[in-house]
């Protein structure tokens, strides 16, 4: 699986998604921090990225519609510390392999997932 971190997230999500065997970049590796959540959204479906990010505005389907993108991932920590970002980004590689991310907007807390497509 293909992961893009945002810019909100420490570097450290990027490296446990890649230490499970998936591909990962962040969007400050490639300069893109700062840019519009458009700009975000389109280069994650060129790159068939999924998007892991902190950022509520990927959480409108309205605005993102899951089906039209590699995969959606907001996390909603209690408190936005980075010990609490990396244990969120550590429960994500055991839910990838029983649940599908492509075409699906996950919320993901600190106790619960939520999946989400809007063709479901």
């Amino acid at each position: 699986m293909k992961f893009k971190t945002d810019e909100n997230l420490p570097e450290e999500a990027a490296r446990l998604l890649e230490e499970a065997g998936h591909d990962a970049s962040t969007i400050l590796e490639e300069s893109m921090g700062g840019d519009p959540d458009p700009d975000v959204a389109s280069v994650c479906l060129a790159e068939g990225r999924a998007l892991v990010t902190l950022d509520l505005g990927f959480a409108d389907i309205r605005a993102y519609p899951p089906e039209q993108y590699p995969g959606l991932i907001v996390l909603r920590p209690g408190r936005q510390s980075k010990t609490r970002v990396v244990t969120i980004v550590g429960k994500l590689p055991p839910l990838l392999d029983t649940e599908r991310i492509v075409g699906r907007l996950w919320i993901v807390e600190e106790d619960r997932v939520r999946i989400r497509a809007t063709n479901e």
